[in-house]
């Protein structure tokens, strides 16, 4: 992709009312903008000062001597910076009159404002960082819990690029190996020679499934655990969500039909961040509202990652509750038995037959009791007990999944062709495929399309 290196400029930190605010430059003419705009407290060539170093001062507008902010400057020079351009950043007071009159005195001294995520974007086509980087420094900034933020920043360390350059490397001397046969055919290909290269070929199979597996708990540490919260009417799915939460989100009644619509929010479950859904509660009715709400009930439980099936352990089953039974086709259902406070009047051998000893977990959301084991296991729901994460073996970022299961693919053809006694001709082709498919997740054979998607997802100024 072409990209002219012009120097570019925008606010970094937020819109609106704050201690600071943050107006940064990147590219060759930021040391000789901001020698134009700023006036030292102290008297010196802003240009010749040594890198990273930050100067107090004024902004002032150079026709008229008018000063805009105190301020500090961060001077970087390249190519120890974020850009591996030169940086500089005005440390100015918070504020959107402030920040903004800045930038547009930037702009005038012929500045280019910067697009979403160019200065991530240029760091990234400068080498400073692959495209996995980039890509978590989106999750670092959209973090949910400190373990999504945790991988975010392992990813970022540059951990996703060495696993695939260790991959790389080995698909790279398979290659190389069978480039040597084609360039010397007379030369016999012995059986154990063929089995060297089966067994190359499979241990590459073998570290790209081990990292396809990571990618659901991944996934999960990224963006939520989906996890829908049904039930009858009154059955106290709202309840339940308050006391997940901490905070009266949504409105608890005796009314039956109170919930009409899904309520969404975050709750962080040991680290993992849980995507509570709260949703209408499932009965027939003839009110429209509530009706279009049940509706969209039954399309959150197909969706869901989870089911917290809320039953009322003061009544009897009813005909509702048999009928939610017969919907829930899916695994991973919790069965959160409610108000154990109040005299117990389920039919708990009834109870049993129809969860197939699933998991069953006792709660009284107003009492408080059995939270703390609801939580723990939707926590061991998500990791199985038997799975072992590890933080470097964990793939977070559904791309990579996506590039990780076409080189299995590839892979997979090229085992078949060794097997088969194919022309090394036709494995090559084979082989130069899942390259390409390492090199998409760090960026070598990435589209300018697939670039520009990624870089539109960071906000201006990063």
């Amino acid at each position: 992709m072409e990209m002219i290196f012009d120097t570019i400029a925008a606010i970094s930190t937020s819109p609106g009312e704050a201690g600071i605010g943050i107006v940064r430059m990147s590219g060759e003419e930021a040391l000789n903008i901001i020698s134009k705009i700023f006036k030292p407290y102290r008297a010196k060539d802003i240009k010749k000062v040594k890198s990273h170093t930050l100067h107090y001062g004024h902004i002032i507008d150079p026709e008229t001597e008018e000063i805009y902010d105190e301020v500090l400057v961060s001077v970087m020079k390249k190519p120890h910076t974020y850009t591996r351009e030169d940086i500089v950043e005005i440390n100015c007071h918070g504020g959107i009159v402030v920040t903004s009159k800045i930038l547009e005195l930037i702009l005038k001294q012929g500045a280019r404002l910067a697009e979403p995520g160019e200065f991530t974007k240029r760091a990234f086509f400068n080498g400073r960082i692959d495209l996995s980087q980039a890509e978590a420094i989106i999750d670092i900034i959209t973090a949910k819990t400190m373990l999504a933020n945790r991988y975010a920043q392992k990813q970022l360390s540059g951990y996703t690029g060495q696993r695939m350059k260790e991959l790389k490397d080995k698909m790279i001397g398979l290659l190389a190996h069978l480039l040597a046969l084609i360039d010397f055919p007379e030369e016999d290909v012995e059986e154990l020679e063929r089995n060297e290269m089966l067994k190359i070929a499979r241990e590459i199979v073998k570290d790209i499934e081990k990292l396809i597996a990571s990618s659901e708990s991944g996934r999960i540490i990224r963006e939520g655990l989906r996890t829908a919260i049904i039930g009858k009417p009154n059955v106290g799915k709202s309840s339940l969500l308050n006391a997940l939460l901490k905070e009266n989100r949504a409105i608890v009644t005796d009314i039956p039909g109170t919930t009409r619509d899904i309520i969404e929010e975050y709750v962080n479950v040991r680290g993992i961040p849980i995507k509570l859904i709260d949703t209408a509660g499932i009965r027939d009715t003839d009110e429209l509202v509530e009706k279009i709400g049940v509706e969209r009930s039954k399309e959150v439980l197909s969706e869901a990652d989870l089911i917290l099936f809320v039953l009322d352990a003061s009544r009897e089953l009813t005909k509702e509750d048999y009928e939610i039974f017969d919907i829930l086709t899916r695994k991973n259902t919790i069965f959160v038995l409610n108000k154990i406070d109040l005299p117990k009047k389920i039919d708990e051998k009834e109870l049993k037959n129809l969860t197939k000893d699933g998991i069953m977990i006792e709660v009284s959301t107003i009492k408080k009791i059995g939270l703390d084991q609801l939580e723990n296991t939707i926590y061991n729901l998500v990791f199985r007990g038997d799975v072992n994460i590890k933080e470097e073996e964990l793939i977070t970022n559904s791309r990579h999944k996506e590039a990780l299961i076409n080189a299995k693919k590839y892979m997979k053809s090229v085992i078949e062709g060794i097997e088969r006694g194919y022309s090394e001709d036709l494995i090559t082709i084979d082989l130069n495929g899942a390259l390409e498919q390492i090199g998409k997740i760090t960026g070598e054979t990435a589209t300018e399309d697939v670039i520009d998607q990624i870089f539109e997802r960071f906000c201006v100024g990063k």
